[in-house]
């Protein structure tokens, strides 16, 4: 990729949207914009917003953010609920010229084609659905919800699932119903340069796999063993990839070189879901090759 031919093709006064797997170098792009045309750099990554996360997450660190503004970084303390919906109204108090960059595609996509403005769920329904999954319940909770629904998520996905059920149950209307009455994005993909970052898989896998080794040096299980006395295991903060791993690896359910392989295959599986999203969803985004032929 040559960010400085990309950057000259870019109109400074229009925003940019980046989307991309992780580890294939989406951050260092937006602050290249940042640092050539101005602008705040926008974070897109729910794995990016928990404050407890700096190295286990690669957030931009210092340095970076003496170079351009950033924001929606580490905003956000463990313990709370969080949801794409927090996050567009977030953005939408944001000001000037913004570079959105992130592997968070339900994020992306909301804030490019509008997100249904469901009611807020109550805890005691969330704590009846963190419940049934954990007793094992993900087949009986898919089987409950609408059929539409049914057809439109990831139905392997706890997360996704326990959302569908959340909503049904606390407004007897199916997701999928709600996303019909989707208001106007925030950021229109015609009033934006949208873009989005691919690469050859060993390449990026090889990434990864550097960044994750790299990440377990500088930091990553310091900050797992600091968040141990407050660990849940099926909140939204102890969800960030090579978390759960890194808290087995401290507690002696497993050596140091098992948690580092387990996570950097969950962090590869975690791209190959963000590159079949960004495929299926932002087909008429601007592709950018990224890579060692890039």
């Amino acid at each position: 990729m040559d960010a400085q031919k990309i950057i000259a093709g870019l109109d400074p006064d229009r925003h940019v949207v980046i989307a991309g797997p992780t580890a294939s170098g989406k951050s260092a792009l937006a602050l290249k914009i940042a640092q050539m045309q101005g602008g705040t750099v926008v974070n897109a990554d729910a794995l990016q917003i928990w404050s407890c996360w700096q190295v286990l997450t690669a957030r931009p660190d210092r340095q970076d953010e003496s170079v351009a503004p950033h924001a929606l970084y580490g905003h956000v303390d463990p313990g709370s609920n969080y949801s794409v919906g927090d996050w567009l109204r977030d953005v939408a108090g944001l000001r000037g010229r913004l570079i959105v960059a992130g592997g968070t595609g339900l994020y992306l996509t909301a804030l490019t084609s509008g997100l249904a403005q469901i009611p807020t769920v109550s805890a005691e329904i969330r704590a009846r659905g963190d419940a049934w999954l954990a007793a094992g319940g993900l087949a009986q909770m898919v089987a409950t919800l609408d059929a539409p629904t049914r057809e439109k998520i990831d139905i392997r996905n706890p997360a996704r699932v326990q959302r569908a059920w959340e909503v049904l149950e606390a407004t007897g209307r199916g997701i999928s119903d709600w996303q019909q009455d989707t208001p106007a994005p925030l950021i229109p993909p015609e009033a934006a340069h949208c873009l989005v970052l691919t690469s050859d898989r060993d390449w990026l896998a090889d990434r990864i796999d550097r960044r994750f080794r790299q990440m377990w040096n500088q930091g990553a299980v310091e900050e797992v063993r600091a968040m141990l006395p407050r660990w849940e295991a099926n909140a939204q903060w102890t969800r960030a990839i090579g978390a759960p791993e890194i808290a087995a690896y401290l507690r002696g359910e497993s050596d140091a070189e098992t948690a580092i392989a387990h996570s950097i295959i969950a962090t590869r599986q975690y791209a190959k879901s963000q590159r079949i999203w960004f495929r299926n969803r932002m087909k008429t985004w601007e592709t950018l090759w990224m890579g060692p032929e890039g």
